[in-house]
């Protein structure tokens, strides 16, 4: 027997910088969930999916637990070449089962989103440039040619593989350029410089470019544990997850904070090993707090690297 629960979606979520494509007073748009650059056959692309009801009346529609059947996406070529569905999508419309859905109703200026993982529905197997349109069926999909809303236009730029860095990990690719960022041989303050200036810019490939993210992830007794009984493909794996979580501050958020000022106290280092203190003043409305970081670097193959850090709160003071 099918089942479906109902209920009511009332995401409120605005979104500026896209135009919007109407049926009836319901807009459907698409946006990237977290804008990046984007690899052939690599890294999820995430598209944020959000239904806003401008009509004076609810909007119902049927939402399946396989979004495969309440949505859909037409990339194209710069040429309006489209390109070939995934074999995921082509084998879950296939089978000859029951689809399971949620009828969900959007009440008049209310929002409704999900996210969407577009290489679940198209074959991104070639670099290039792209234009990307999601279709949602409100009655779910049956054929190519049941009802729909279509979104409006997204501009998707799949660049060539990564180039495979120490160890397989991905380089890190300056996203204003394309370009391989090259690690240069500069002193351990000027590294952890670069890397508080680049935090301080959202510039996340320049963030990662000094930090060990190894050292950094087996600093860790329970990680170092798993590191040291899975094989080099875990390995890689568990070094892609870290990156990611520190990114977005699931783990080690302290390094990752923005700081509004910092200045450098000490730099002290060997041959190979050395440390830089930094204080960092972070301004909130009322007042600015001040932490102290203590950096660890170790030199390898000429380069300082960042290795573990410690963070030591030190008050507060009044704003200027």
């Amino acid at each position: 027997m099918r089942k479906f629960w109902q209920f009511t979606a009332f995401i409120i979520l605005g979104f500026a910088g896209f135009y919007n494509v109407q049926a009836d007073g319901i807009e459907f748009n698409i946006r990237f969930f977290d804008r990046q650059i984007y690899y052939v056959n690599t890294d999820p692309v995430y598209v944020q999916v959000t239904i806003n009801n401008q009509s004076p009346n609810p909007f119902r529609f049927k939402l399946a637990d396989e979004r495969a059947f309440s949505i859909d996406f037409d990339i194209r070529t710069m040429t309006n070449r489209p390109l070939d569905q995934a074999d995921v999508l082509i084998r879950k419309r296939s089978q000859n089962s029951q689809v399971f859905f949620r009828e969900i109703a959007i009440e008049s200026g209310e929002s409704f989103s999900f996210r969407e993982d577009i290489r679940d529905y198209i074959n991104l197997a070639q670099p290039g440039s792209y234009r990307v349109k999601a279709r949602i069926y409100p009655e779910l999909y049956r054929t190519s040619s049941a009802y729909s809303i279509e979104s409006n236009y997204l501009a998707l730029n799949l660049r060539p593989a990564v180039i495979p860095g120490p160890g397989g990990i991905p380089q890190d690719i300056d996203i204003t350029t394309g370009a391989v960022l090259v690690r240069q041989s500069i002193p351990p303050d000027e590294v952890v410089s670069y890397m508080i200036r680049a935090r301080q810019a959202s510039q996340w490939d320049r963030f990662f470019l000094y930090l060990d993210l190894e050292a950094m992830l087996t600093n860790n007794p329970v990680q170092r544990r798993r590191w040291l009984t899975v094989n080099e493909q875990e390995r890689q794996q568990m070094v892609s997850e870290y990156r990611t979580n520190l990114q977005n501050s699931v783990v080690d958020g302290d390094i990752s904070l923005i700081p509004t000022r910092f200045d450098i106290e000490q730099t002290v280092y060997t041959n190979n090993e050395g440390t830089v203190i930094v204080l960092a003043r972070f301004r909130n409305p009322d007042f600015t707090q001040l932490r102290r970081y203590k950096y660890y670097l170790e030199r390898k193959d000429n380069i300082w690297m960042i290795v573990n850090y410690t963070v030591e709160g030190m008050g507060t003071e009044a704003n200027d």
